[in-house]
């Protein structure tokens, strides 16, 4: 979502994202045009008219998951955010039984938090993920 039109959107996945993601960006994008949900997110310079860029990632139960706001000339990574949103989903899906280690990617092991975990995680990480 940007303050862009949807016309501007539509051009930018075309010739950009869609060179740089294969098919494109695998969701909607949508048009703050006022930066309503921008100023909702802390996002929308209202001063400049413009938006910061913002990813926010948020649950099927509206609840954000994870954010990140990057100033404008630091590029983001549309797969590292694609990579994150299915981490999350693993984490949702298994109700707490699992966690995704950092960099983890879909197919590789995950973590069952507990006490047990406590204090081995690099125990755990170098033996069993190290290389993943």
């Amino acid at each position: 979502m940007s303050i862009d039109s949807v016309f501007v959107h539509k051009m930018w996945n075309d010739n950009e994202l869609s060179k740089m993601v294969k098919g494109g960006v695998p969701f909607a994008m949508l048009s703050d045009g006022g930066g309503k949900v921008g100023s909702i997110f802390g996002v929308y310079d209202e001063d400049a008219g413009v938006e910061t860029r913002g990813r926010f990632i948020i649950d099927p139960d509206g609840v954000i998951q994870g954010y990140e706001v990057l100033t404008p000339p630091v590029g983001r990574n549309v797969n590292e955010s694609i990579r994150q949103i299915q981490a999350f989903q693993v984490v949702r899906n298994s109700k707490g039984t699992e966690a995704t280690p950092s960099g983890w990617k879909p197919g590789k092991m995950t973590l069952k938090p507990g006490p047990d975990l406590v204090g081995k995680v690099w125990e755990v990480w170098k033996t069993k993920m190290a290389f993943d």
